[in-house]
Order: C-alpha cells, then structure tokens, then sequence
C-alpha cells in the first residue's frame, strides 16, 4: 500500500509538469500543507476506496487465505486495481487543458453516447508516448516489488495466536479506514469532497494538483449533475438575469460588513419569543414579514448567504460544478480594498467551510485552532465537547479580533450552539432549561444572549459605527407550529439588516418577500460596490415590492415564492399553487383555479432563473471575466 502512495505521488508530479502553465508556481505557496499534507489526505481517501477488496482479501481472519491461489488472486486484484488508477491519474493530465479541473462522472456522462472515443484516446496515446510509458514502468514496479507473505504451511503453525493477532488487525483497520476515507476521525469532519481542496490552494484551477481523478471520480459518482433544461426563451422572463451592474455609477462608502450565519435559527423561535434581543434588533433594523432560507442544510446556507447561490438538486459544493471560479461578498468587496476574514468556532476544516470560505474570496480564516492560540481565552476549556467553542466565547473573539483589523473589513461568522445534541454550558445549565417543547428552544436563548454580548463589546469598539450587519440563519429547525412546518414554512428565516447609525440602513419593517441570496446584491448596493458581479438574487434596495420573490428546492421541486402565492415546480410541469397569506398550512392547490396570470408569470421567472443558473454552472460562469 505504501507503494501505492508512491504511485500518485509521482502521477501527481507529472500532472503539475504536464500542466505547468496553467498551474503555476504559487502552488508551491504552501508545499507542507497543501502538496503534502492536502495531497495526502485525498490519496488516502482514494487509495482506502479502490483497495478494499485487496485489504479485505488481505486482513480477513480466516488461514485460508495464506494458500498460494489466495495469495495469487490478491497480488493480481492489487495491481490491477492500482494500475487503473495510475492510468486514470496519467490520462487526466491530458484532459486538464480541455476542463481546467480533474475528471469527474459528469465528464464520462457526457461523452458515454460518443462513438469516436477509440480512435480519440488512440490518438492521445501517440502525441503523449512518454505517459504511456510511466504507466506502463509503473504498473511493472508494482507488480516486481510486490512482495507476497510467506504461506502458514512453512510456519509454525499457532493458530490461537494466529487468529487472535488477525482479528485484532482487522478490528483497528476499520475504525482508520473509516477515517481514512472521510478525511478525519472526528463526527465533526463530514466525508471530504472535490471542493475540500480548495483549502489547501490559492486559486480554484491549483485544487487539480492536490486531488487525485480517482477520488474525483469516486465523490461525484450517483451525484446529479447540472444539465440545461431545454426551455423555449418564450417561456422565460426576459427580465431577470444573475448579472448585476450598475456601469460604474455608485460611489463605496468603505462600510464594515459584518455577517452573522446563526445555526438552526429559524425565524419561528425569534417571533415565537425566545430570542428576545434579536426581536429587539429588529426594531432597529431593515426586515421582512416574508424571509426565508434556500436550502435545508449549513452548506447550503453557505453559499446561498456568501455567494448568492441556492441549492438546486444537490448543494453546490458537493457537486463538479463547485470546482468552477466562484465568487461571493469576500471576493468582490475584496477587490475594493476590504480585509476579509470567516470565523466558525469548530475544528479546523469541519464542513468543508474553511474550503469554501477560500475559494470564495476570504483571505483569513479563524477557527478552533485560532481560538485556542489566543490568550486572552480560555482555549479547549470553551469547548462544548462536540462540535465546537460555545457561541458566548466565541462570539467575544470574533469582536475582538475584528478590532485587529484594518478598515474597512468583510466578516462572516458561522455560530455552532444551538445545534444537536442541544446543549448548554454548565454555568447555563439552571438558567436555560429544557421548557419541555422543543429542546433547542434552550440552546436558542443561549445563543441569544451570546449575541446580545457580541453587540455589548463590537458597541465599544471604534469600528461598530462604521459597520452593516447581516444576521440571519444557515437552515430552520424544529418546529412547534404547524404554519412553520409546511413545505413553505420549513424555510422561514430571519433576514436582519442593522446600521447602528441608521445612515445607510433605515430601520423599516417591509412587507415584501426576501431570501439568503438576496443578501449579496443588497449588502453590495448598501456599501456602494460598483463593480458588476453574479448573484442569483435581488437587490432589495432597488427592487419593486411587489417584484421581490424567494426560491427553493425541496426534494425534487423547485419552490418558488412572490406576492401573496408560492408555487411548486417538477422542472417540467406546475405541481402546486396556493395563496399562502389565506392558506398558511397550505391545504388548498389552487393551480388552474385562482389567478392563472400570476401563476404563469412566476413561472416565467422561475423557469428563468433555473435555465441561467443550470447554464452557468455547466460553462463556469460565475464570476464576471473582467
């Protein structure tokens, strides 16, 4: 197995060689973590998935396998399976010039249905001999240096020792094959995927050279890809684009941005009364009577906040398309001179949020690590034993550390409290007790006070004035109501927008609909961005009130929210239309029955943000090439 990891190591070289243009030097940035350290993380990971049935042949406590036909079987599955693999590494070196990232099953469905894949891989094989021959040189190594364990018959034949030292191996080798392919032990650390690798680069195009095609392959199989739907331009709203310009006529007012991402804060706990302070914020705040998440999940929170990309199908950073340039508040605001940095409490790398805050365009990133580092805190103490340091602490490290910083700045910070198991810290534990209902109701006070604390101290600093906050939540959570439990309720979030000034951000209740992504454009517009960038959603400081809608994807339908109604969508067919204002529980399907012109005209637009968001993520048009 060692040897294999030889292997891609040295297809690795060659990838970066063949591509060396394209990749560059600042690869080399950061050769201990990302080369080494990133690279071996991946093959780990892909070597542990395309060995198992070597490893099982191997580890299995039974003697018959130390027969020489067993032993044969196993010496031609290792060599076989790896020779596949060294052979994927090698020919998608080749291919990085025509994707500029490594293969994925999206790539093998598109060309399944080509019949000219014979003569075009028999062509690449002679303009590229020299790989060919590495391969061929490779596979040969493996199999020569491969070096088959003495058979039981020539040894002394203890089988209560023999059966006892293999079932002890083979009980060790799954918990660490487990680990192995998820890319950690911890339950925090969720199974590693393409987009991980952005953490270790600079730049999207360099994660090629720390992933391997066999992992790649691996992580995007079953996943469903991105496709055009096919529909005519006369079905959709020649209105709406994800492109966002303003040709250069605002002016930056260098405003802070400071966005807080509050775990399973769904809008129900702060109107049903349990997050008192944050029902107080928005008195002085710009809200929403109709505000809601686009996605289920913390990574589809992410994007959908940061970036202004809603989960459609699967979450994007789960998917090939998450390899594509992307963008989001950090990277625009970035280009205007803005310190950025993310904040989450847990260990470092857990949910793959250190990767996509890098990619997106966040220059610094503090995590558990960071915390522990800094004096000033209580470190491991802080930990809640699970997941990650208490909202309370540290929420008081992300003020303080903003302090630290030049202005003007773009901060996210990503809370982690009020999330299973529901727990509360010791010293809270007589102060927030279980009510009985729901039991994150009590973590929800927790964290409420914890922000209330986070205002106390960012209000004593020089920077607060000079600061936009955004509060909102990455998904709801556990209802009590039923009107929050319906397929339209189960995505009611609080969108808080706050100026302590009230200079930029009039404190006003509007009643119009609003959504994550919305959180983008409108953020931009308030501090005079620019520039023009792609964001899926609208900007709330300038669109209609009676124009503004929400979107969604709900286990295979698309949802779509404006005015008074919400209609559901198959991708090809209307499944659902209600008027969600006389029929909150929405009990009665209206469709083909109250207001068709309404229906059609949602439908236009949802069909039009489906057909341009399926389009940019098929041709990675996602930043603006300027």
């Amino acid at each position: 197995m060692a040897m294999v990891y030889v292997a891609y190591m040295l297809c690795r070289i060659e990838y970066v060689a063949e591509n060396w243009s394209a990749i560059g030097t600042s690869i080399f940035s950061n050769p201990l973590q990302g080369l080494l350290w990133g690279a071996l993380k991946f093959d780990t990971s892909a070597i542990l998935y395309t060995n198992i049935l070597y490893a099982l042949m191997m580890l299995l406590p039974l003697h018959y396998k130390e027969s020489r036909i067993w032993q044969k079987v196993a010496k031609w599955v290792f060599v076989v399976v790896n020779g596949i693999a060294i052979i994927t590494n090698l020919a998608d070196s080749v291919y990085f010039r025509y994707t500029g990232k490594r293969t994925t099953m999206s790539v093998l469905q598109e060309f399944e249905n080509e019949g000219n894949m014979g003569s075009i891989l028999g062509a690449e094989v002679v303009n590229h001999w020299y790989l060919f021959l590495l391969g061929i040189v490779m596979i040969y190594l493996l199999w020569h240096l491969y070096v088959k364990p003495t058979p039981l018959a020539k040894r002394k034949r203890n089988y209560i020792l023999y059966y006892t030292a293999n079932i002890l191996v083979f009980a060790l080798y799954i918990p660490f094959t487990i680990a192995g392919m998820r890319g950690g032990f911890t339950h925090a650390v969720r199974p590693i995927t393409i987009s991980n690798a952005n953490q270790y680069v600079s730049h999207p195009k360099e994660a090629a050279a720390i992933l391997n095609t066999p992992f790649s392959l691996i992580r995007t199989a079953g996943k469903k890809t991105f496709k055009d739907p096919g529909y005519a331009v006369t079905e959709l709203d020649s209105n709406y684009s994800a492109l966002h310009d303003d040709n250069g006529m605002s002016v930056p007012n260098k405003k802070n941005v400071v966005v807080l991402i509050v775990e399973s804060f769904g809008r129900e706990y702060v109107e049903e009364g349990y997050a008192p302070f944050v029902k107080s914020l928005e008195k002085h705040s710009l809200t929403f009577d109709y505000s809601y998440a686009n996605g289920r999940k913390s990574i589809d929170g992410m994007p959908s906040i940061l970036s202004s990309i809603p989960m459609f199908v699967e979450p994007f950073f789960l998917t090939p398309a998450s390899m594509n340039d992307v963008s989001g508040l950090a990277g625009e605001l970035g280009k205007i001179g803005y310190a950025t940095a993310f904040f989450h409490g847990a260990e470092n790398g857990s949910m793959g949020f250190e990767a996509f805050a890098k990619a997106t365009g966040f220059k610094k990133y503090y995590g558990r690590t960071e915390y522990n580092a800094d004096k000033r805190f209580n470190g491991d103490d802080d930990f809640d034993g699970t997941w990650a340091i208490w909202d309370e602490p540290f929420l008081q490290f992300y003020a303080h550390k903003m302090t630290e910083m030049q202005q003007p700045f773009m901060t996210a910070v990503f809370t982690a409290s009020s999330h299973h198991p529901f727990n509360v810290p010791d010293k809270y534990a007589d102060t927030y007790k279980d009510d009985g209902k729901n039991s994150i109701h009590r973590c929800i006070r927790y964290t409420d006070m914890a922000i209330k604390k986070f205002f106390e101290t960012a209000g004593k600093q020089a920077w607060y004035n000079n600061t936009i906050f955004v509060l909102t939540c990455d998904h709801t959570n556990g209802f009590d109501s039923e009107v929050y439990n319906t397929d339209l309720g189960t995505y009611a979030a609080p969108l808080i927008i706050f100026d302590p000034t009230g200079e930029v951000v009039k404190p006003e209740r509007r009643h119009i609909v609003a959504q994550q992504i919305d959180i983008m454009p409108t953020v931009l517009s308030l501090t005079g961005y620019n520039k023009p960038y792609i964001a899926f959603g609208q900007d709330l400081t300038k669109a209609n009130d009676k124009a503004t809608w929400a979107v969604s994807y709900n286990n295979g339908i698309y949802q779509f929210v404006k005015n008074q109604y919400f209609l559901q969508f198959d991708g090809r067919s209307v499944t659902g239309f209600y008027n969600f204002h006389t029929d909150p529980l929405l009990k009665k399907n209206l469709m083909g029955k109250e207001n068709k012109t309404a229906q059609d005209s949602m439908l236009r637009t949802l069909k039009a943000v489906i057909a341009d968001y399926m389009r940019r993520m098929e041709n990675n048009q996602l930043i603006v090439n300027k």
